[in-house]
Parts: structure tokens; C-alpha cells; sequence
């Protein structure tokens, strides 16, 4: 039984997009989004540089409508009830909505702008950020970066917790890790997922908006506690939420393995989700679908897992 993973933000790369435009559909399909959106994502995917395609108002719609697109090429191509189910990691939950049937492409593009717009807001208003930490128990680990005044973002399983708060209390904490641990500071513009962004989510949770989910035709899996969500409703809810409150991927996977999935198909721009599972979901093979060239090896897989 196959998963779709849908990445997050950080996925990005300058350029990665390229590769999708010699596809009339999907070319169509991006334009379609950066109307949607009000941003030129075929731009930001093709020519925009790092820095550009790292603003979190532009990374969140760009990412999503990437992995709209990837997904959409490999439904047209595998065959009826080739999933078992989908999940988002952060950003990707958007995606995963879309890919549930919860949201229509147009909702997801409208409501991840929405959502991108509220949390770099929230960013811009105190000086915050983010790191990985490697290694170490997670309980230990979390109780360490607390005495710097860090919140746990995302659990990310796989000995990865990544932190967030304040840019000298990340200085300090790179000073002073856990023996053993590994502090890698991460590009990103803000504190998400924390008390940081309650902005943004009390904004997005109050927001006047013509989006109707509905109820999920695709096993789903929450960031909140990894369970499967049976109304759209309620994950939309827990969408919003989910701005302010720590990631817990590595619950997802917890789930992902008690259900008995057996192989996972990461959307672009992938990477970052198979190789968390490497180390989450020892065993379980994985295809990250970078370009419509890895499509051919996501349909083996799901050959080999049907």
C-alpha cells in the first residue's frame, strides 16, 4: 500500500520547476495558479533565485502548486485505487488536501496564499528562526532547547527534532548543544510553528472566506497527532491551527507504518520527506518525484505495492 508525502517548505530549489513547463497541462495548470495566487510561479520556478524563492510568501504557493502538478501527473498515469492514503508535512498539508478532495486546486492556491501572506507577517514582526537538531533522546532534547526560551516545531522522527524562537537563543544553543547533538541553522524566515505565528492562525482562523472543504474520498493523516481525519471540515481546521503548533511528522509515520503502508511516493519538490523516512521507516523503499522523469519509477513502485 502506497502513501503520498507532500513536502514542505525548504523543499525549493532555484530552477526546480523547468522540468514540469515542456508539459502543456502542467504549463496551463501553473499559469492557472499564479492567477490564483497573484504571483508569477512560473518565474519564481524557473529564474527566481534562492533568496527570492525563499520568502516565505513565495515559497508556500510555489511549493504547492508544484506538487499539485506532480500529482496530478501521476494520477493520470497510475491506475484507480493505487493509494492507500496521502499526508502533508507543514505547508504540504495544503497539497494533501487537494489530493484528498478536500479542497479543489483553486481552494488550496486561495488558501495557501492566505496562509503564506499571515506567516510572513508574523515573521517580520520579531526577529526569529529556525534549526535542526540532530541527534540525542527527543524528551532530552526538546527540555535542552526550553532553557533557551526554543520551542519544538517539527518532530520529524528519525532522531530530527527542528527548533524555533529567537535569533540569539539559536546563536546560544548552537554555542551550547547536548553532547553528542548536532545544531544545523536552517534558511527559513521565521519561527513557525510555535507561539510566534498565533498571529497568523488567529488571523486565518477568522478570515472571511468562500472555501468549502469536503469531507476526504483519500485516507488523510493530521500533522497534529498522525491520526486519519475523516471530515474535511475538521482538517481544515486543524490546517489553520496547525500555523502555530509543533509538526509532528514523526507520529505520521508512526501511523503510516502501524496501517501498513509498504512503499512512499514523494511530490516535488521532493527529497527531504524520503529521507526522513530512511531513517523513520527503515525498509519501507521510497521514490521522490523531482522531475515527470522519476514518474516512471513511482509507477514501478506502485506496481511492486498494489
Amino acid at each position: 500500500m502506497i502513501v503520498i508525502a507532500c513536502p514542505g517548505q525548504g523543499s525549493q530549489t532555484p530552477g526546480f520547476l523547468e522540468p514540469w513547463l515542456t508539459d502543456a497541462s502542467a504549463r496551463e495548470a501553473l499559469e492557472r495558479f499564479s492567477d490564483e495566487a497573484g504571483l508569477d510561479l512560473v518565474k519564481h520556478g524557473t529564474t527566481s533565485d534562492a533568496d527570492t524563492i525563499r520568502d516565505t510568501a513565495v515559497a508556500q504557493p510555489l511549493i504547492v502548486a508544484a506538487g499539485i502538478v506532480a500529482l496530478d501527473a501521476l494520477r493520470a498515469a497510475a491506475p484507480v485505487g493505487a493509494f492507500g492514503g496521502i499526508a502533508g508535512h507543514s505547508v504540504g498539508e495544503i497539497t494533501a488536501a487537494y489530493g484528498a478532495g478536500i479542497l479543489s486546486d483553486a481552494d488550496a492556491m486561495s488558501f495557501v496564499s492566505e496562509r503564506a501572506v499571515a506567516m510572513a507577517e508574523a515573521a517580520a514582526a520579531t526577529p526569529t528562526g529556525m534549526a535542526a537538531v540532530l541527534g540525542g533522546d527527543q524528551d532530552e532534547v526538546v527540555a535542552h532547547v526550553r532553557t533557551f526560551g526554543l520551542e519544538p516545531a517539527n518532530y520529524n522522527g528519525g532522531g530530527q527534532i527542528v527548533v524555533a524562537g529567537a535569533v540569539d537563543a539559536l546563536a546560544r544553543l548552537a554555542d551550547e548543544p547536548l553532547k553528542g547533538r548536532r545544531v544545523i541553522p536552517l534558511q527559513v524566515a521565521g519561527a513557525f510553528h510555535t507561539s510566534y505565528m498565533s498571529a497568523a492562525r488567529d488571523w486565518l482562523a477568522s478570515a472571511d472566506r468562500t472555501v468549502a472543504p469536503q469531507d476526504p474520498s483519500l485516507r488523510i493523516w493530521t500533522n497534529h497527532d498522525g491520526t486519519v481525519v475523516e471530515s474535511g471540515a475538521a482538517f481544515f481546521d486543524l490546517m489553520i491551527g496547525q500555523v502555530a503548533s509543533p509538526v509532528r511528522w514523526d507520529l505520521c509515520m508512526e501511523a503510516f507504518a502501524a496501517d501498513g503502508i509498504t512503499g512512499m511516493i514523494e511530490l516535488a519538490p521532493a527529497g527531504a520527506l524520503v529521507g526522513l523516512a530512511r531513517r523513520g521507516l527503515k525498509g519501507v523503499p521510497t521514490v521522490a518525484i523531482k522531475t515527470p522523469d522519476d514518474l516512471p519509477a513511482a509507477l514501478e513502485l506502485i506496481a511492486q505495492h498494489s
